[in-house]
């Protein structure tokens, strides 16, 4: 199934559906953000009043995230307010152009679980289960899209980095004295 999702070219097409799809969630909720103005501050006050509780032990389900919460993101909510909506924005250009398709299907993820982490479900398990495909599809995900240009230049920039090409081999040749 794997192989079949990774290199079928039928399996791009359907990918490239549930990129835009994806993509088009990520942009739409980036943009009204930054169109309209983003505060975070009583998201995050809540996520810290309010945590994830098992509902048997009464007892924090995800603490070190509510701890992050309340000794990172709140003290540094200005930053918050900037990253979220530019992140969900880039995360939904990638997607929808295809460019660096996988990276942005992660990021996407990461963003997702920070929000589910937070207590939120919405629209974020549909999100996840999409995104995860997206990013199982790896360069397949963007093989319609600017990935198809982009990772043969990734490959070659990969290769000399780690001295397999270039004039020099890649590899730092030592001064003589």
């Amino acid at each position: 199934m794997m192989k079949f999702l990774r290199e079928n070219v039928y399996a791009a097409g359907f990918l490239t559906l549930l990129r835009l799809i994806v993509g088009w969630t990520w942009l739409d909720a980036g943009f009204h953000k930054l169109k309209d103005g983003f505060d975070a501050a009583g998201y995050l006050n809540n996520a810290v009043t309010n945590p994830v509780m098992d509902k048997a032990t009464n007892e924090l389900v995800y603490p070190t995230f509510t701890r992050f919460i309340e000794h990172a993101a709140l003290p540094n909510v200005k930053l918050i307010n900037v990253m979220i909506p530019v992140g969900e924005f880039l995360v939904g250009i990638g997607l929808i152009v295809g460019g660096l398709t996988a990276a942005a299907a992660f990021f996407g993820l990461m963003m997702n679980f920070m929000f589910l982490f937070a207590g939120t479900v919405s629209t974020n398990p549909w999100l996840v289960m999409l995104g995860t495909i997206v990013l199982l599809g790896g360069t397949n995900a963007g093989r319609f899209g600017l990935d198809y240009y982009l990772q043969p230049l990734i490959r070659k920039g990969w290769e000399r980095a780690r001295g397999k090409g270039g004039a020099a081999g890649g590899k730092l040749k030592e001064k003589t004295l």
